[in-house]
């Protein structure tokens, strides 16, 4: 029972003074030491546990899928900054002017595009609250459903891949699973990475935008006072098919590139997560390059041919240099490769000597080292956490609980899924992540979880943290960048619906687990 009582202060000591605004790094790794020393004089706890620390942290340092991180921080950062980001808004926003709702439609499908090129949501959110919000308020949208849907759509991020969430989230799921797979013996077990979790994700995300979008068609016709079509300004006359063939083209070309490179190529097997977030990084400098200096653009492309050309050959010839043996064809192959090597390597260099002369780059390198330093400090944190919280039995409390539940499995589910949701009003989803998930994950395994289909229900569920008041960051971001004449209040209000439709969302890929396994399946069990 003592031990009992320490795991549950514990975990109330954290989240105590997480809320108070201790940070969140130096409060996991203080508090848990505390209670290991409280522990050990209490006999429930042994001091020589903490001896697996640095093993873990050497761990976590030289994980290879944690290196995507950095690289997918640093591709959204350099497209935030170049303002291609702001592009493609500014092109959707001109393409859906006429539709009914075709404002908050484009902020949506701008939201998904930018989740599947950057990833980061406060990004986004600012960005579209700084360039659609006027827009939608000038031609006389409710300013509830114009932030809710800005709210909304730049948390897309979380969930459609690449997404940071899914990187981190992956890693502390693989070792859950391999955890769950040795309590049972099963060491022919399914395996789940960051590859399975951005396949996985992928309908589920597209299935919340469906939503988003049908809820804002009907509002459109059923209250179109809310959502009025705007007027057309003094002497503005209609776009010809070509003009809007070249809007379009201008504005989702870039960030489209991007897209099939990064997530075709894991799709496809062809690069690993950590891989292709290597391509994105580059792809993203050589495309804001492309913007910033227009005279340099034929060798830029040239760059971006020759990776896709990369790709290419890499999914058809075996160019491993370490081999002895080549066919003439291999040989032809891989000095083509070399060539093409060259020309990315030039056009990379070209690319970031161009963003450096802009200012571009130090600034995004800056925030990109202070971003990841913040996430790899509260992981070590919550690595020290977890030890001593599993030195001390919590481990087996927490399965013995949820094995106590009413309903099983399912009734597992729901009481995990509630708990995220309550403390997603509280706590940052890297908090829940490294806090929550390394504790029920193994036993939610355990129970008969699929690894991949759990993965993609805490993504969402997670998804709702940076919409739920009171500390909801995209309603942060929002009210940042928001005018003076939008109320707080207004803010609040207009992502209820959303976060009900995100629920709605959730509920869906509970019933139907295929939403999430299905693509997985196909694409990695052959």
């Amino acid at each position: 029972m003592i031990a009992e009582y320490l795991e549950l202060f514990l975990f109330l000591a954290i989240f105590v003074l997480i809320l108070f605004g201790f940070p969140v790094a130096f409060t996991l790794a203080g508090v848990a030491l505390i209670f290991a020393v409280i522990g050990a004089w209490m006999g429930e706890f042994q001091l020589r546990q903490l001896s697996f620390l640095p093993q873990r942290i050497f761990g976590t340092m030289s994980s290879e899928v944690l290196i995507a991180a950095p690289m997918f921080i640093f591709m959204g950062l350099v497209l935030e900054r170049s303002q291609i980001a702001a592009d493609l808004l500014t092109s959707m926003a001109k393409l859906f002017r006429g539709m009914r709702g075709g404002l908050a439609l484009s902020v949506v499908l701008v939201g998904m595009l930018m989740a599947a090129s950057t990833g980061i949501v406060g990004a986004t959110v600012v960005t579209m609250g700084l360039i659609a919000l006027p827009v939608m308020l000038k031609a006389g949208y409710d300013p509830r459903l114009a932030t809710g849907t800005i709210c909304a759509s730049g948390t897309l991020g979380q969930v459609i891949p690449p997404s940071i969430v899914l990187v981190f989230l992956g890693d502390v799921l693989t070792y859950a699973n391999q955890q769950a797979n040795l309590k049972a013996g099963n060491f022919a077990g399914k395996s789940v990475g960051v590859g399975d979790l951005f396949a996985g994700s992928l309908i589920p995300g597209l299935l919340l935008v469906g939503l988003y979008a049908i809820y804002i068609i009907a509002i459109a016709w059923l209250k179109p006072e809310r959502a009025p079509v705007p007027l057309p300004e003094p002497g503005e006359q209609a776009m010809s098919k070509r003009e809007r063939l070249a809007l379009l083209l201008n504005g989702l070309l870039p960030p489209g590139i991007l897209i099939v490179a990064v997530l075709g190529s894991i799709l496809t097997g062809i690069a690993t997560p950590t891989e292709a977030a290597g391509v994105g990084a580059v792809g993203a400098v050589i495309l804001a390059a492309r913007r910033a200096v227009p005279r340099l653009a034929p060798l830029f492309w040239a760059g971006i041919v020759a990776s896709v050309a990369l790709i290419v050959i890499n999914g058809f010839f075996d160019l491993l240099i370490q081999r002895d043996n080549f066919s003439p064809t291999e040989q032809a192959m891989l000095w083509v490769a070399m060539g093409l090597v060259a020309v990315v390597l030039a056009s990379v260099v070209a690319a970031c000597w161009a963003l450096f002369q802009t200012r571009q780059l130090t600034p995004v390198v800056e925030q990109t080292g202070l971003i990841t330093a913040m996430i790899f400090a509260v992981l070590v944190g919550a690595s020290l956490f977890s030890l001593v919280f599993r030195g001390l039995g919590g481990e087996e409390t927490v399965h013995h609980m949820l094995d106590a539940l009413p309903g099983g499995l399912f009734g597992a589910m729901v009481f995990v899924m509630l708990l995220m949701f309550v403390m997603g009003f509280f706590l940052d989803f890297l908090e829940i992540i490294f806090i929550l998930v390394p504790i029920v994950g193994p036993v939610l395994i355990l129970m008969g979880a699929d690894p991949v289909w759990l993965g993609v229900m805490i993504a969402v569920n997670l998804q709702t943290s940076f919409l739920t008041p009171p500390f909801g960051f995209a309603l942060f971001f929002l009210r940042g960048a928001a005018p003076a004449s939008v109320r707080t209040f207004d803010i609040y209000r207009g992502v209820m619906p959303f976060i009900a439709l995100q629920l709605v969302g959730l509920a869906l890929i509970a019933i139907f687990p295929a939403l999430a396994t299905w693509l997985p399946d196909y694409l990695f069990s052959k």
